[in-house]
């Protein structure tokens, strides 16, 4: 597993912070990619160059296509082709459909969905060659479940399933896996801002009785990306305190 190389959209924070970390520990060499916060990749970068881990910071705009071009080129030449694939880049924009802007529903779906159909294209060609490789796409409960206000963000998060779905029977018999896990009320900077009340109401309807960690949610990455996981293939794996029961 040490030869491993894994990719990490988004990791500058949260899940993707954690799942960069987590894959580290595992012994992947781990290309933290961001689009704005430098500061926080360069940060998830030290986390792991401090506990002894390989690791360095790429950016790329993962709706972009070029970008991601050059960004899978970077890797390749740094650390080596890319055999992880985690994407985990993604944003919100939340307002009820009929004050939605057409901005705020093609940014999202560009972020969390265009985006894994771009980088997924650029890494499946070097996985298929080495007969192995691990596609990982970070959803969301709201694909399930909806969620008010949500409607771009829900579409988008919904389609990362329909295509990964649709990928695991492309690829499943090359050795590579292609798998979603839809994580619940994680504590992220994307859920800190809420009021403390709404989280005590969110709280209750979860059975496990409390909110997730990005750690949480980092667990079930380090093992959808392990060979001990190599007969799971196109499944949606929620990481949600039982919220969607």
């Amino acid at each position: 597993m040490s030869a491993r190389v894994a990719l990490v959209t988004g990791a500058g924070r949260g899940i993707g912070r954690a799942a960069a970390i987590e894959l580290a520990k595992q012994g992947h060499a781990v290309a933290v990619n961001y689009a704005h916060s430098e500061e926080a990749a360069y940060k998830t970068v030290r986390l792991i160059t401090d506990a002894g881990g390989r690791a360095f910071a790429v950016k790329a705009d993962v709706s972009n296509a070029e970008e991601v071009k050059e960004m899978f080129k970077c890797v390749a030449e740094t650390l080596g082709e890319v055999n992880v694939l985690v994407c985990s880049a993604g944003i919100t924009r939340d307002s009820l459909l009929m004050r939605m802007k057409c901005d705020d529903w093609n940014s999202v779906v560009n972020t969390n969905l265009s985006s894994l159909y771009i980088c997924a294209k650029e890494a499946v060609r070097p996985m298929i060659k080495a007969r192995w490789g691990r596609i990982i796409a970070i959803s969301s409960v709201v694909a399930l479940r909806g969620s008010i206000g949500q409607c771009n963000y829900a579409a988008a998060k919904a389609g990362m399933i329909g295509f990964m779905k649709s990928l695991a029977k492309e690829v499943g018999g090359k050795g590579i896996t292609a798998n979603v896990i839809a994580p619940g009320f994680i504590d992220t900077d994307m859920t800190s801002s809420l009021p403390e009340e709404l989280k005590a109401k969110y709280i209750e309807t979860i059975p496990c009785g409390r909110v997730g960690t990005p750690q949480d949610v980092a667990n079930v990455v380090s093992f959808l990306a392990s060979d001990a996981a190599s007969y799971i293939q196109g499944q949606v794996i929620a990481v949600d305190g039982g919220i969607a029961i």
